[in-house]
């Protein structure tokens, strides 16, 4: 058995320890110390990195209560090394934790459900409850857990025997036996956790509830807490930052101006489809009668295409062909009403490096290949 000094002291940065095991595994080499600060990926915390000695230490497991230590070399059995937790890398997963369980016992509390999963990403935290959940419920629980956070409340770790543990109201996900580890947030949360975390609420911070999403039969839950929600804070604030700029707006005030310019372009989207409509019934009269049509026009809307097809072909009375791009790179459509164009289609990307297909009637999609190859395709008959 490894003993845990994470356990300890959570802010424990350096140790030494007795090297008693050391084996050549699949992602380096599998080191097993007298006790370790590095705490082993469990509970939906993922493992310390660090280093022992001169080696670096890029993940921890824990099998059978004997925790081994990926290192970068091998270490001899029986000597002494010196230990170093990334520590950046650990106290933001303690944030991350604490931050979790604080909005987790005020949300079961509050709502009469459970945790049913967690695990601290790269980026963002995911927790689902077997619960539905409104906007405004999500909201109210964040403003609760932050106001927890900032009363700065002390956290409490403790080992109950079997008749404490018994007697105890506690969160967990499945029934424990033997020695279970309850971590307390007096006034938020009781949970059997195996995790590391910080000392008070204060040194959390903060925590952002993202999104709330529906899953399985319940929620799930993106959150940032402490560093990640200040560096969440920040983007969003350089953003919109650079759009108030942009669009000549107080910061307060870019999403009025964002909607003003939606309704403009709404407006000038009406005024270009109906220049459109002007320019294509324009074109349908010059090739009446026409029979097939092959068009190169410069580059629109693939919904533009598919109109201009429409009234060319309809007008035409043929086959119609509408390619429409610059430098090499069309999009297109094809239509002939009574005809099969799966074959052409497939040509097409053969013969032009395109991409596409639709029914038999019609036909879309894109091509890199040059206008000589296209009239040379289209237009060989």
């Amino acid at each position: 058995m490894t003993e845990k000094l994470f356990y300890e002291d959570a802010f424990l940065q350096e140790f030494t320890a007795v090297v008693i095991g050391c084996e050549k595994g699949k992602n380096g080499w599998e080191v097993v110390l007298d006790r370790t600060a590095f705490y082993p990926e469990g509970g939906g915390q993922p493992a310390d990195h660090g280093a022992l000695g001169g080696a670096a230490v890029s993940d921890v497991r824990e099998r059978d209560g004997v925790i081994c230590h990926t290192c970068s070399q091998a270490l001899e059995v029986g000597s002494e090394v010196g230990g170093r937790i990334d520590f950046d890398r650990r106290f933001d997963f303690m944030q991350q934790h604490s931050g979790e369980h604080i909005v987790s016992g005020i949300l079961c509390g509050r709502f009469q459900c459970d945790n049913v999963g967690f695990h601290i990403g790269h980026e963002l935290v995911t927790i689902d409850f077997n619960a539905e959940l409104t906007p405004e419920d999500v909201q109210e629980v964040e403003r609760l857990a932050n106001q927890y956070i900032w009363e700065d409340r002390p956290i409490a770790v403790a080992w109950p025997d079997q008749a404490e543990l018994e007697a105890l109201h506690y969160r967990s996900k499945k029934a424990l036996t033997g020695a279970v580890r309850i971590v307390t947030w007096p006034g938020a949360d009781c949970c059997a956790c195996c995790g590391t975390h910080v000392r008070s609420s204060g040194q959390v911070g903060s925590v952002k509830l993202l999104s709330c999403q529906k899953f399985r039969e319940g929620v799930r839950i993106e959150m940032a807490a402490g560093g990640r929600a200040l560096r969440y804070f920040n983007t969003i604030a350089r953003q919109n930052h650079r759009i108030s700029q942009l669009l000549s707006a107080k910061p307060e005030a870019t999403a009025a101006a964002v909607e003003r310019l939606q309704r403009e372009l709404y407006t000038l989207r009406g005024r270009v489809t109906a220049l459109e409509e002007s320019d294509f019934a324009r074109k349908a009269r010059q090739y009446a009668g026409a029979g097939d049509v092959l068009l190169l026009e410069s580059a629109m809307s693939a919904e533009s295409i598919r109109r201009l097809c429409g009234a060319v072909q309809e007008s035409a009375g043929g086959r119609c062909a509408v390619f429409a791009g610059e430098d090499g790179t069309y999009q297109y459509a094809v239509s002939q009403p009574g005809g099969d164009l799966r074959a052409l289609a497939k040509e097409i990307n053969t013969a032009l490096n395109g991409r596409g297909g639709g029914k038999p009637e019609f036909i879309q999609g894109s091509v890199q290949a040059a206008v000589a190859d296209i009239r040379g395709l289209l237009e060989r008959d």
